[in-house]
């Protein structure tokens, strides 16, 4: 029998002892009660934990700051699915949902706009090496190409197996290095194409009452007999051919941050803050995020924000590419191995982003399965968990507007494990791998220039010099759970395996790039976070 208790403590840190079996746990209440001499005194309490007298031991996850006199309630850290809970003091609240959605005017999804971090906030601080590589190698054809494999947008480049009809490009057009004809190559499987169509047409923004340019490139690069991504036709207007690179990377850059880095980590990371029967496997990977949200929404995207004053694709252009990007958006592009397959990229050489996501995608996968199989022992059990279907129903419903194609219900244990595995490495790896680097590539403006102030040129464009950018030091490496959310002996050892298996592919991709010019970091677990904690 459960008796319901309700356990009071002090905020003076002291063991409570009762000389009588009270029962089962269910629930402990904290009462903070403010002290004369301090009336806003804050508390953050960590955890507590209960010994019973039959010998059981219950843990009560708390990990939040108690800044009110208030009295909060927190149930046992064992994770519970909703057909499990059948006591009223544990459903109390507790289940209840306590997120509203704001919806918008700009048919947007709500609070979508807590939800960015761009170029100039997050600048992981790099040694001046790589910054001096970029400044001295941002001219050449080869280090242009090697971006679009591991520089802050790898997810753009896809095989192209036939021109775009309006990509007015001829054999006689291109030189692809004494390597036969366009056609043949593309048969090949050599030729590959990089497409900005979602900016066509976007209104340019307006910085200091001078108005900015945008482009709408489409991109085409060649794989050579060495194993160089060699751009051989670059068309900036539906009729204009041009073999220039670096100003394309203006480009990039707003359609990294508005597609990539918003609506594929932040837009994620969002709807994680809603989690259904299993907070303690997520929980890690949401960890600062409201705090960042806020300061992005109020310091960057503002009216008077960062961005809007001083990237080309900010103001009305950013809503324009956000709408754009949203309602195209496939729950396949979300997950790396089946984004890398329709992409057609499998075999391209030197794509470190590819090689190095898909052994940490399979790494999160297995550690996931161990995790939910725990908790649910057959398909049926995932069918009748009314709380996971509501959560990937709200996700649907309010986080992606309905609009993206992805699931809308959970009916086996192998779609929920690959689900989560898609939000596990969003929240990381894939944050990393269009995140990280912006401070490397991006330190030598004219690599990456945030605006162009001139209508798209047709010779080599000027330089300026780079921005130094601070960083966050608080740092939570990909696997480590710092706070004791788990308390079962089956999750808490596949923690322990999860672990060893990153630090193992640490090990692997460090040897690797000791032997690179160009060392490709972004996936190796020791170097990437938890969450979109910056």
């Amino acid at each position: 029998m459960y008796n319901h208790f309700y356990f009071f403590f002090l905020v003076l840190l002291q063991l409570i002892s009762c000389p009588v079996s009270i029962g089962k746990l269910v629930l402990i209440e904290l009462d903070k009660q403010c002290l004369p001499l301090f009336p806003e005194d804050t508390w953050f309490p960590t955890k507590v934990e209960v010994k019973s007298p039959e010998g059981d031991t219950y843990n009560f996850p708390i990990y939040r700051w108690i800044t009110d006199s208030e009295v909060h309630r927190f149930r046992e850290g064992t994770a519970l699915r909703v057909f499990e809970d059948n006591h009223h003091l544990g459903r109390y609240k507790l289940r209840k949902t306590h997120f509203y959605f704001m919806h918008s005017k700009t048919n947007m999804p709500p609070n979508l706009f807590h939800l960015w971090l761009i170029y100039y906030i997050h600048v992981k601080f790099t040694s001046v090496h790589f910054s001096d590589y970029v400044h001295e190698h941002w001219k050449e054809d080869a280090f242009f190409g090697y971006q679009y494999l591991n520089g802050l947008n790898p997810m753009l480049i896809r095989r192209c197996s036939a021109l775009p009809d309006n990509f007015a490009v001829t054999d006689d057009m291109v030189s692809l290095h004494g390597q036969g004809s366009l056609r043949n190559e593309m048969k090949k499987g050599n030729i590959f194409l990089c497409d900005y169509k979602r900016l066509d047409g976007v209104k340019a923004n307006i910085i200091n009452l001078k108005k900015q340019y945008l482009m709408a490139p489409l991109v085409l690069l060649h794989k050579t007999p060495d194993d160089k991504l060699m751009p051989v036709a670059i068309q900036v207007r539906l009729t204009s051919l041009m073999i220039e690179d670096q100003l394309i990377l203006c480009s990039d850059l707003g359609f990294n941050e508005n597609m990539n880095f918003l609506l594929r980590n932040q837009l994620t990371e969002y709807v994680t803050n809603r989690v259904p029967s299993f907070p303690q496997l997520l929980i890690p990977y949401t960890r600062y995020t409201l705090q960042i949200n806020y300061l992005a929404r109020s310091l960057l995207i503002s009216e008077t924000g960062v961005f809007t004053q001083f990237a080309a694709s900010g103001g009305e252009g950013m809503m324009t590419i956000l709408k754009r990007s949203l309602s195209s958006m496939r729950y396949s592009s979300l997950c790396l191995p089946d984004d890398i397959a329709e992409r057609g990229v499998e075999a391209v050489p030197n794509f470190y982003y590819r090689d190095d996501g898909l052994k940490l995608w399979d790494i999160i996968q297995r550690f996931v399965q161990g995790v939910l199989s725990f908790y649910y022992k057959n398909d049926a059990e995932v069918q009748k968990d009314s709380e996971l279907q509501k959560w990937i129903s709200d996700i649907f419903e309010h986080g992606f507007l309905s609009q993206a194609r992805i699931p809308q219900s959970f009916t086996t244990v192998a779609e929920l494990v690959k689900f989560v595995t898609m939000v596990i490495f969003t929240c990381s790896g894939q944050h990393s791998a269009v995140n990280t680097g912006q401070y490397d590539y991006g330190s030598w403006m004219p690599n990456t220039p945030i605006s162009l102030q001139l209508p798209p040129p047709t010779t080599k464009g000027k330089t300026s010099k780079a921005t130094m950018l601070k960083q966050s030091s608080d740092f939570v490496p990909l696997g480590q759970y710092p706070e004791d959310h788990f308390s079962e002996k089956i999750p808490c050892k596949l923690i322990k395996d999860f672990q060893g298996e990153l630090e193992g592919l640490s090990v692997v991709i460090k040897a690797r790039n000791k032997k690179l010019e160009v060392p490709y970091t972004y996936m190796d677990p020791r170097e990437l976070e938890n969450s979109v904690a910056i």
